[in-house]
Order: C-alpha cells, then sequence, then structure tokens
C-alpha cells in the first residue's frame, strides 16, 4: 500500500516559487555598499533592514564576519553587539578575490600570462598604464611573488 501511495505522488510537480541564487560574493557586495551608504558604523541589523529584510539576521551576520576576515570590514564594540565599517570598496574586494585565485595556482606566472594574454586592447593599455606609474608601490609586486 505504502508503495501504491508515493508512487501516485511521484509525477506530482511543487510549483513553490524558490528564490533566486545570488552568486558568489553577491550577498558581499550588497552588504558593502549598503555598510558605504551609512554615515557611520551600524549593525548588522541596521544592514538587514537597509537590504530590504528579506535575508535573515544571521545570513548578514555570517557575510559580515566574512567580510571581516577578508579584511573588507571593521567592527567596534555597540553594548553586546558589534557596528561595522567599511573598509575596502568593490574594487579591493575584487582585487582581494583575484590575489586568493592566484595564491592557489602554483605556477604564478603561468596564470598571469595566460590573464594578462586574455585583456582587451583597452584593459591591456590601462594595466600597462598602472604598472607604469613611478613610486606608486600598490601596483608594483616584490620579489617574494608579489606577497608583502
Amino acid at each position: 500500500m505504502k508503495y501504491a501511495a508515493a508512487e501516485g505522488r511521484q509525477g506530482v510537480t511543487d510549483h513553490r516559487q524558490r528564490p533566486r541564487r545570488r552568486g558568489q560574493g553577491e550577498l558581499e557586495v550588497l552588504v558593502l555598499s549598503a555598510l558605504r551608504e551609512a554615515d557611520g558604523p551600524v549593525t548588522a541589523g541596521w544592514v538587514q533592514e537597509r537590504l530590504g529584510g528579506d535575508l535573515a539576521y544571521t545570513t548578514v551576520i555570517t557575510i559580515l564576519t566574512r567580510l571581516l576576515a577578508k579584511g573588507a570590514v571593521t567592527r567596534e564594540r555597540a553594548g553586546r553587539s558589534f557596528a561595522w565599517l567599511p573598509v575596502a570598496d568593490q574594487a579591493g574586494l575584487a582585487a582581494h578575490r583575484m590575489r586568493r585565485v592566484l595564491d592557489k595556482e602554483g605556477d604564478r606566472q603561468a596564470v598571469l600570462a595566460s590573464f594578462v594574454t586574455g585583456l582587451g586592447p583597452d584593459d591591456e593599455r590601462l594595466l600597462r598604464e598602472l604598472l607604469g606609474r613611478p613610486g606608486d608601490d600598490s601596483c608594483s609586486a616584490s620579489d617574494d611573488g608579489g606577497e608583502a
């Protein structure tokens, strides 16, 4: 009997809408954007409200904690909780992700060569300009593979 009942439900389709799954890093960008709009340090609850309240409070805390580990935000005590501040903008966060990917590869030179070869003419020109700036340590790599 149980088998027949399960067999009868087999063709039933669940038509409930599932929320769209966000891309990797999309929530981090949204949280950073909200933090940059603030006039100063803000709580996770403020960030949650600013993002429309569709994220769970624990999700916001998780994202903020990950951003803290990446050095993209700082926090300071605010009573029993924390108030959060952005350190990095979207470009800084993207650059951090790019460095993490590069750090995971064994042959940095091959990866960088492949990356540069794939750039369009405008991006290649911009990269050459950035690398050619005298005295700008933020764009030059040290002799130890780019790590300071």
